[in-house]
């Protein structure tokens, strides 16, 4: 065929901007607004199918216990699981399907939990979604990895993380201003306008030459659901370890922000949306940041600092007072953004394509474990007596441990996926 290129033909590299890489951030956008819609009406969703009083505890405040919220959270997060066979599907069949089918069923089911009956109804239909939007969000990033070069590898990467964060902010904020108005229910059904456009998005996205060649090749037999071989094992023990580290601080970070901001904290409506744009706004600075930081001082120091970092913001935000939440929140996002591109483009560029897309499934499994026992344990520790700063300090401070891990893989910046497996490639 025309469109695959012979195995020894220089690859069609484009640039971070370029049409392709475009399109699958506007996926990783489509992504956001589905996935972090369970968050930004949490605390809806808690006033909806829970009871209020004017008690003390967590169940008084929100309209159902830490338990059931961290235990509901946890469920649609372990649902996310079910991404590493899907993602593992991209290695055979290709990134640009896989990417347009996970997104458009995952947006469909997410449009169907608006009409959800009862809390556990919305947790149940809510998690079948989450694993096709988790695999969106982790496929687009090894595919603009895959359509760039060294140059604009991290730009790329960037790129992506700053469509899932615009998508996950427009979700938030429209919630926070007109959450009485729509309701958990409304914000779930926005979800139908990126449905809509997928088919104008997907004219853009073309598939990398990395993996045409890849799979044109007789001798690269493709993995399937997840199979890595044993040579890469070891590198991905440690990018799978360093994803669970970082969730274990943004699992319960983001998903109770809503919650403890609204529900505990009692702040408006505008002033939360006030936050959510100022994180965004730092955000979008983090990204850059992090980007000219992976590409100037490396990966590795640059993923390890900000992972320290993310844990020590997400403490300060639930320290107690309205000031450590907003800037806790606020400097959490921007650290959680530095990191995305340095972890992003290393993960991307320690491995071979015939695998890229089964380790990045991997690094999702290993994410969900990591937020789900984060979610549990801050849970049951804030249920204690309303002790939210109790619940941060255990179970975010194990978490910079993960940030030394860094250290065990080769720095792979300046360099191609090629030259750290010129015999896979």
């Amino acid at each position: 065929m025309a469109d695959r290129p012979r195995p020894d033909r220089a690859l069609r590299l484009h640039g971070w901007l370029a049409p392709t890489v475009v399109g699958t951030s506007l996926l990783a956008l489509a992504a956001g607004i589905g996935q972090f819609g369970a968050v930004a009406a949490l605390g809806d969703v808690a006033k909806s199918f829970g009871h209020l009083s004017h008690g003390a505890t967590i169940a008084d405040q929100a309209g159902l216990s830490g338990s059931e919220l961290g235990i509901g959270l946890a469920i649609v997060r372990l649902a996310s699981l079910a991404s590493l066979p899907m993602a593992g599907l991209a290695d055979r069949y290709g990134r640009r399907a896989v990417l347009l089918v996970s997104c458009g069923l995952g947006l469909a089911l997410t449009v169907a939990a608006a009409a959800s009956p009862g809390y556990w109804w919305f947790v149940a239909i809510f998690a079948r979604g989450r694993p096709l939007l988790s695999t969106t969000a982790s496929i687009a990033q090894v595919d603009a990895a895959e359509q760039t070069g060294s140059d604009d590898r991290a730009k790329a990467v960037a790129l992506i993380a700053a469509g899932y964060g615009v998508g996950s902010g427009l979700t938030a904020i429209i919630h926070s201003l007109a959450g009485t108005a729509l309701g958990f229910r409304g914000v779930f059904l926005l979800a139908v306008i990126p449905l809509a456009l997928l088919p104008f998005i997907g004219r853009w996205i073309n598939e990398p030459d990395r993996f045409v060649r890849e799979a044109a090749a007789q001798d690269h037999p493709l993995p399937v659901l997840g199979a890595v071989a044993r040579s890469y094992r070891r590198q991905l023990l440690i990018v799978s370890s360093i994803a669970f580290g970082i969730a274990v601080v943004t699992g319960p970070a983001n998903s109770f922000f809503f919650v403890y901001a609204q529900n505990v904290l009692r702040l408006s409506g505008v002033t939360v949306a006030a936050m959510v744009g100022a994180a965004g706004a730092l955000g979008l600075v983090g990204l850059i940041l992090g980007q000219r930081l992976a590409d100037s001082i490396g990966r590795r120091p640059t993923g390890a600092l900000a992972l320290a970092a993310v844990a020590g913001f997400g403490i300060m935000a639930y320290s107690g007072s309205r000031v450590g939440l907003f800037v806790g929140y606020v400097l959490g996002v921007a650290a959680a953004s530095v990191f995305a591109p340095a972890a992003g483009t290393l993960a991307n560029e320690l491995f071979p394509t015939s695998v890229r897309a089964s380790v990045a499934g991997w690094q999702v499994a290993a994410g969900v474990l990591g937020a789900v026992g984060g979610l549990l344990a801050f849970g049951a520790i804030a249920d204690v007596g309303n002790r939210f700063a109790t619940a941060a300090l255990v179970t975010f401070v194990p978490a910079i441990v993960f940030a030394g891990l860094f250290w065990l893989v080769p720095e792979t910046k300046g360099r191609e996926p090629e030259d750290m497996w010129p015999a896979a490639e």
